[in-house]
């Protein structure tokens, strides 16, 4: 199968599996989806979502974040990964955000990504989800996906080569869509251990699965 009819395979049979995509983050606004991407490095999505609704009724605004401390929201966010680290950088961004930008998160790559914890996967999510442009971010599933199912050759060993290899494949109008078809596949099919290959559409045209990189387990 040529590389074009690959790409076209597997985001049909995405499309017509997960149909219209989206963050499973629960947001409200630009500045609570970036604080709740921010959380969601290394994170599962349901264990932020049961965070921030607190988070959120306590400070809604870059402005509350910003005129706490880190050990404050530490309290809020104890639960999820690096809470010490992430509690600097949410107040740290907060701060950036009121000071220069006048309280409002910026839409470019070039201005999301000076704001502390926020790197160019966190900054294509807001620019996608937040600001409705086409950006394609690379998270640990998609990148993931995109080897095994052979979308991108192995000399692509960072997100950044990942995410410019699959731009050369995907039109640009679909490039916020495939991120999440892609996502989900790897979050709930293609999962890094264990892999539900028996049960996956794509089986077929898997060159992981062809070469027996994940034998099939008897059902149980």
């Amino acid at each position: 199968m040529r590389k074009k009819e690959l790409y076209t395979f597997v985001l049909e049979h995405l499309r017509g599996q997960w149909g219209e995509t989206d963050t499973e983050l629960n947001y409200t606004t630009p500045f609570e989806l970036l604080v709740a991407v921010v959380l969601s490095a290394q994170c599962t999505d349901k264990r932020i979502n049961q965070v921030t609704p607190r988070l959120f009724h306590d400070f809604p605004t870059p402005e509350a974040l910003a005129a706490t401390t880190p050990e404050v929201i530490y309290d809020y966010i104890k639960s999820v990964s690096y809470p010490n680290n992430k509690a600097k950088h949410l107040v740290g961004l907060s701060q950036m955000l009121v000071k220069d930008f006048g309280g409002e998160v910026p839409d470019t790559l070039e201005t999301l990504t000076r704001l502390p914890g926020v790197g160019r996967k966190t900054a294509n999510v807001i620019q996608a989800v937040a600001f409705g442009k086409a950006a394609l971010a690379v998270d640990t599933h998609v990148f993931r996906v995109s080897h095994r199912l052979a979308l991108v050759p192995g000399r692509c060993t960072t997100p950044l080569s990942v995410e410019k290899e699959l731009r050369k494949h995907i039109p640009e109008e679909q490039w916020a869509p495939a991120h999440y078809l892609l996502l989900l596949h790897g979050r709930y099919t293609c999962t890094a251990r264990s892999p539900k290959c028996t049960r996956c559409g794509l089986n077929a045209v898997c060159k992981s699965f062809a070469h027996s990189a994940f034998p099939p387990k008897t059902a149980q």
